[in-house]
């Protein structure tokens, strides 16, 4: 018996009518240091403006 999303109480169609949903309100928080798009796993954050670290990124 294989596991999938399914049989441990995942709903994927649901989550994809979840970011449907959030879409354009993501979109209005957009801004230059946000790394990637909507829909990966986690976000992203670029801190390169923190002058004391090299390549900080806030996951």
């Amino acid at each position: 018996m294989g596991l999938d999303y399914k049989s441990s109480g995942v709903d994927i169609e649901a989550g994809y009518r979840s970011v449907e949903l959030i879409k354009q309100s993501v979109k209005e928080t957009m801004r230059p240091e946000v790394l990637g798009a909507l829909g990966g796993f986690s976000g992203a954050f670029s801190l390169q403006k923190i002058k004391e670290m090299r390549s900080p990124v806030l996951l």
